[in-house]
């Protein structure tokens, strides 16, 4: 008879893969959504407004959840998610896909899955097995081969590319962050309260940015940034934050290698971008490492700590409940 336990946490795990797949179905569009954003409006508008747009509907949502406070050591931990995928994240794209093809963006940003992997080893204290690093850096080595290929590492970066890289730091960051806070929240009140975490530096420069520069977008332009309110910024983390609390940091976040290949999709569809046999090419073999990464052990291992850095217990499995979606 097979343990029940066991059965749970093989559930668990499926069920934050899912999920994960899920945030990542919703992530696909936001490098093409930014792209036609901030063609017509400004991009530090396009950056903070979709966040100060995203904290409306998260007080809506806390409000009729009635969902409690947080406690003070969580409040401290918000910050460093907001700073990564509310600020972070949307700043530095914006800034890079005004001169930058999303094409061009989304294989740059395939780092990311490393980076949240880093971070979980550094901050979630997850220790995946040597095969899903070997795999996570397969995928990491085909970024590089795909910079080099196109030019971007020839001489000094571009500036895009630099935007793009500071972007995957500050992303890799707030994603570890809001994953461990989601094993306590759950991954919607872990996104709702770090976008209210932000807003006293999200709201005063969307109202400096549209000030400054009026947006006169077309309904194209303002479609994007509704998509990019909504769904990246808002619907897109209650499934990401809570698979990456079930299935593991680490292991869930190497489902957005797969990002590219959908990321690519849209842009050639969507915007009539060229995707070039280099793209294509790397977009596939990190698509496989996604594979190899998913085929390793399951029960990637975490050691829980107290606020204070002392360890719980010897190890648990990552697969561990959240209260909530």
């Amino acid at each position: 008879m097979r343990d029940k336990s066991n059965v749970t946490e093989r559930g668990t795990v499926t069920a934050g893969l899912a999920l994960g797949a899920l945030g990542v179905l919703a992530f696909s569009m936001s490098l093409p959504a930014t792209r036609v954003a901030v063609h017509d409006l400004d991009p530090w508008f396009v950056a903070f407004g979709r966040a100060v747009g995203a904290a409306v509907l998260a007080v809506v949502y806390l409000r009729v959840v009635r969902a409690p406070r947080p406690t003070r050591q969580q409040w401290r931990r918000l910050p460093v998610v907001a700073l990564g995928v509310v600020v972070g994240f949307p700043l530095f794209t914006s800034l890079a896909l005004t001169s930058q093809t999303s094409a061009h963006g989304a294989v740059v940003i395939t780092v990311l899955p490393a980076m949240t992997a880093v971070f979980a080893a550094l901050r979630a204290h997850e220790r995946p097995p040597l095969a899903f690093w070997l795999a996570g850096g397969g995928g990491l080595i085909a970024v590089l081969l795909f910079l080099s290929t196109t030019g971007a590492v020839r001489g000094a970066l571009a500036a895009a590319d630099l935007y793009l890289l500071a972007a995957v730091v500050l992303c890799g960051l707030g994603y570890a962050e809001g994953g461990m806070l989601a094993r306590e929240l759950g991954g919607a009140r872990t996104i709702c309260w770090a976008l209210l975490a932000a807003l006293p530096v999200t709201l005063p420069v969307t109202l400096v940015a549209a000030v400054r520069h009026p947006q006169a977008g077309d309904a194209g332009g303002w479609a994007a940034f509704g998509y990019l309110t909504l769904v990246s910024m808002f619907l897109g983390f209650f499934a990401w934050y809570a698979g990456l609390a079930r299935g593991g940091i680490a292991k869930v976040g190497q489902i957005q290698l797969a990002q590219p290949v959908l990321t690519l999709l849209w842009s050639a569809l969507l915007l009539g971008e060229p995707v070039t046999p280099a793209s294509i090419g790397a977009a596939v073999v990190v698509l496989a490492c996604v594979v190899l990464t998913q085929r390793t052990r399951q029960d990637v291992r975490v050691s829980l700590h107290h606020n204070d850095g002392s360890p719980v217990a010897p190890s648990v499995r990552s697969g561990t409940r959240t209260p909530e979606a």
